[in-house]
């Protein structure tokens, strides 16, 4: 699963058109970086706000590993 993806859906629990309203970007944008493209760093800390502010648990490591690229020691 992509970062943005497992955020959006394990993180938020929001559809795409949700996280996008909260991220301040279009659905669009949210399915390119499903897909690969990567958020700038303003998307970034607009999305780690938008959680504090939920009161989610929150991780910046999430931007850049998703649950399925954990390597055991």
């Amino acid at each position: 699963m992509n970062a943005v993806r497992n955020i959006r859906k394990s993180v938020f629990k929001l559809s795409q058109a949700q996280f996008a309203a909260v991220a301040c970007v279009s659905q669009p944008t949210v399915s390119r970086w499903e897909k690969g493209s990567e958020p700038s760093r303003d998307d970034m800390e607009r999305i780690r706000s938008a959680a504090l502010d939920r009161g989610l648990g929150w991780d910046d490591k999430w931007f850049f590993e998703t649950p399925g690229d954990q390597v055991s020691a």
